[in-house]
């Protein structure tokens, strides 16, 4: 890589730090990091395997979660991997062009996660709010529709920032990206150019995506929740809420680690960098941890489906 007046000139490898000011102990991380990452993908495949198997569980509410397990899985392989070079194997280069291909699937498959959530969300505000249009609505034709809309949205609008780095940043003050995945604002502040514009539009994806998705998925239960509260009989009020508890536990937790990423990583100058680093590994890692053990523990349909899978006969 060519240097000039102290600058790289488009480089061509980059060296992740992992956690800056933890390299004594990031041996250690990496075990439960590693057993969070297996947890994960054995839950999400687990659950592939229950809603593919249960002609039951075909339903938009299972595909659907079928969905988010498989971007889980992926989004998880995307980061732990590499992750796990640096921490345990001291392998902490990485070439360019790959790390813009990590950070463009990273991204990709947040704003998809994102875009399952607020289909979900959907869901269920048609199931509780116009039950008798839900099956017209949501049939398979249009489940397909919106899975290829959500990944093409999230292809598309993460695009432009791989673009712009490798397009517009020429020139970079140093080749250290102090993360242990490659992340896109990790990338823009190596750039001796100016960012302006990669910041800019960063911050216009989180917005339009991640924003605007928040935003209808709040009004869609809110707008659910007055519906539950009118119903006329306890019984039915309490079962409405039901198949809207194990939704609402995945939204809560996919958003508010993502908050707390966002803000100590833009605004928290006096936070230690580790902290920040752990916070967004931690929101790359935690929801598929989480997601199938949830829906796990609410469904009462995939418990059983453990254990036709796990025991020779259903429960009673």
């Amino acid at each position: 890589m060519l240097k000039l007046n102290g600058t790289v000139f488009m480089p061509s490898v980059l060296t992740l730090i992992g956690i800056p000011g933890l390299e004594p102990v990031q041996f250690w991380i990496g075990i439960p990091f590693s057993a969070m990452y297996i947890i994960a993908v054995f839950g999400n495949s687990l659950l592939l395997v229950i809603i593919k198997a249960e002609r039951s569980l075909h339903e938009p509410m299972y595909i659907f979660l079928a969905m988010l397990g498989a971007t889980d899985i992926a989004l998880s392989t995307c980061i732990l991997p590499k992750m796990l070079g640096i921490f345990w194997f001291h392998l902490p280069q990485i070439y360019f062009d790959a790390c813009l291909l990590q950070m463009w699937l990273i991204h990709s498959l947040q704003c998809i996660e994102s875009g399952i959530l607020l289909a979900m969300a959907l869901d269920r505000y048609v199931a509780i709010c116009d039950p008798l249009r839900h099956a017209v609505i949501f049939t398979h034709q249009f489940l397909t529709q919106i899975g290829v809309g959500v990944t093409l949205r999230a292809a598309l609008f993460v695009s432009p920032c791989v673009i712009l780095l490798k397009c517009w940043l020429k020139f970079y003050r140093t080749t250290v990206v102090l993360h242990s995945y490659c992340e896109h604002m990790a990338i823009v502040k190596l750039a001796a150019d100016d960012v302006q514009i990669n910041k800019i539009y960063g911050l216009f994806v989180a917005f339009s995506i991640l924003g605007l998705d928040i935003i209808f998925i709040t009004l869609s239960y809110i707008r659910i929740f007055i519906t539950v509260f009118n119903l006329p009989q306890k019984e039915a009020r309490f079962k409405a809420f039901n198949t809207c508890i194990a939704h609402i536990c995945v939204f809560l937790e996919f958003y508010l680690l993502g908050f707390f990423s966002f803000f100590t990583h833009r605004f928290g100058f006096h936070i230690p960098p580790y902290i920040h680093i752990l916070l967004s590994n931690l929101y790359l890692l935690v929801p598929p941890l989480l997601n199938p053990i949830v829906y796990g523990v609410k469904t009462k349909q995939i418990r059983n489906g453990v254990f036709k899978i796990f025991y020779s006969k259903n429960p009673s």
